[in-house]
């Protein structure tokens, strides 16, 4: 079986912490976007069109990066896929827990890629 690939309404922007209030303000204070709800800490989520913007705090950061999400209908196939692609796993940047159907990747161009079983899981 071959996996299917599409653009999930997940973006993540990883902020480092001299950064988050005033990055938050600006899209909550500033655009005026619809504030969503999201995961207990240092994040915090935005309607962005059809799509979601998930503003987290993360202390090892320097400075922001967008990471994106992929939805697949089957993610060891699309794993096969993008392994023979030279595509690389990252799995370690951060943790999706044991029974979440997803793992991390980077791009050619260096941009992390949440490959995901189901659109909108951080929902």
């Amino acid at each position: 079986m071959t996996a299917k690939f599409s653009g999930g309404k997940n973006i993540a922007m990883k902020v480092p912490p001299h950064q988050y209030d005033a990055t938050v303000k600006f899209y909550r204070d500033l655009l005026g976007l619809e504030q969503i709800g999201g995961p207990a800490g240092d994040a915090v989520g935005f309607k962005f069109g059809s799509n979601n913007l998930w503003i987290d705090k993360v202390p090892a950061m320097s400075q922001a990066e967008l990471w994106l999400e992929i939805v697949t209908d089957d993610t060891t196939a699309a794993a096969k896929v993008l392994s023979e692609s030279g595509i690389v796993r990252c799995d370690e940047i951060e943790d999706l827990g044991k029974s979440f159907d997803g793992y991390w990747v980077s791009s050619p161009a260096s941009i992390i890629h949440l490959v995901n079983a189901q659109d909108g899981s951080w929902d």
